[in-house]
């Protein structure tokens, strides 16, 4: 009876961390409805009563707190720090798990140039963006981005799941994981193993600085050198010398030439940007692989905010934050 207990618990915990997890992804305050929908994105089966349910213990454990007349909530401090400590085991790979939902969820059409992609977001503050676009303009000019496509929304608005607050706007750039997406779709397994820092040498990539398995992770590894200010991307763009945010993929070496047509077409539709596959039995950016593998470096769709956080911008960042209409998304040059 006692292990019955404990398992329950154990249980109640993993739901009330999961609603957490939602609610501090979120820039505005979520209802039971929204909670409960997401929650069966992720595998939890929690209909909207029982959401509620979670909500009212946790407003009595102050880790939540009620908005407005309806059932609208936000996470607290102290629901952030519960969040950050509790069970710990079950967050380990939490961002593989993240990559591999996103990946399965990706559905790009690219002679339509329809379908979902996911997307890194970044609020800014109103009256920053128009010194933030003349920063990540050089960046995204370099082709040190993901993809020069990307979409704008205004506060009150909604980027995919994230509803833009008053006095910010929201920038939402292609993230990596898209290319995850349509590998698979076309048939490549693809293993994601680190995110890291890449270093520029006269341009051209040259090696991994630093790295962090996605594996052994409960934070995206970007918004970790972002907030650790570890990226130097304007200098990189200045002189071709610099590190910036960039992850590391591995593939069936029998599939490398299917992979290298399909990143074409994806270039040739310009949802993709800076995308190398190691050759059969090389290193890529000094990492090895097993010898029936390849290497795959993506850079980060977060490169552009990282470089506005360098320049002294303030930024709130959403990693691999949700999926956004193909047909939303826009030159960066039509912002200039």
């Amino acid at each position: 009876m006692v292990t019955m207990i404990g398992q329950e618990t154990r249980e109640v915990e993993r739901k009330i961390t999961a609603i957490l997890q939602i609610l501090s992804e979120s820039a505005t305050p979520l209802g039971s409805r929204t909670i409960s929908k997401t929650l069966e994105q992720r595998g939890i089966t929690l209909g909207e009563r029982a959401v509620r349910y979670h909500l009212k213990i946790m407003d009595e454990k102050g880790l939540t707190r009620p908005v407005g007349h309806k059932d609208g909530r936000t996470i607290t401090p102290s629901g952030l720090e519960e969040l950050r400590n509790a069970l710990v085991t079950d967050k380990i790979g939490f961002i593989n798990s993240k990559i591999e939902r996103l990946a399965y969820q990706t559905n790009i059409g690219l002679r339509s140039g329809t379908g979902r992609t996911p997307v890194d977001i970044s609020l800014f503050d109103r009256k920053d963006f128009t010194h933030a676009v003349k920063v990540m303009s050089g960046i995204i000019q370099s082709g040190l981005c993901s993809s020069s496509m990307v979409a704008l929304a205004g506060e009150g608005s909604k980027l995919g799941e994230i509803t833009v607050p008053t006095g910010k706007v929201g920038f939402a750039t292609i993230c990596s994981v898209a290319v995850n997406g349509c590998l698979l779709k076309s048939g490549i397994p693809v293993h994601a193993r680190f995110g890291g820092l890449l270093q520029f040498k006269s341009g051209q990539p040259y090696r991994f600085v630093d790295i962090i398995e996605f594996s052994g992770s409960t934070i995206d590894p970007s918004d970790i050198f972002i907030a650790g200010k570890m990226t130097d991307i304007l200098k990189t763009v200045a002189s071709g010398n610099g590190k910036v945010l960039a992850h590391y993929y591995e593939i069936p070496l029998l599939s490398a030439g299917k992979a290298d047509e399909l990143l074409e077409r994806l270039r040739h539709s310009g949802l993709l940007g800076f995308a190398i596959l190691s050759r059969p039995g090389e290193m890529l950016c000094e990492i090895p692989h097993n010898q029936d593998k390849v290497g795959l470096v993506t850079l980060s769709g977060l490169n552009p905010a990282a470089g506005a956080v360098e320049s002294g911008i303030p930024v709130t960042n959403y990693s691999m934050s949700c999926l956004l209409e193909v047909s939303r998304l826009r030159p960066f040059t039509e912002l200039l």
